[in-house]
């Protein structure tokens, strides 16, 4: 397999949708953490930024904080996995 070279940042698109790119683990994992990581911030500013309305985190927020923090840590233990394919 050849390695992709990427001159710019159309390259990199280009490089994504050619049939010679495949998703590591390493970066999977870095995608997992950050969608993890930037959803948990989004509920918990969602909470915060409600100021109108009482009640805290409901059931709701929960589930969804749970799922974000199991997200990020999945996407944390696939990044030191390296190169291999997802």
């Amino acid at each position: 397999m050849a390695a992709l070279h990427i001159d710019n940042a159309n390259g990199i698109l280009a490089a994504m949708l050619s049939n010679d790119f495949t998703f590591t683990k390493r970066l999977l994992g870095i995608f997992m953490l950050v969608i993890g990581i930037g959803g948990f911030v989004a509920i918990l500013m969602i909470d915060v930024l409600d100021v109108g309305r009482e009640g805290g985190i409901g059931p709701a927020q929960r589930i969804a904080l749970g799922a974000m923090v199991v997200l990020a840590l999945v996407g944390a233990s696939l990044i030191p996995l390296g190169k291999r394919p997802a």
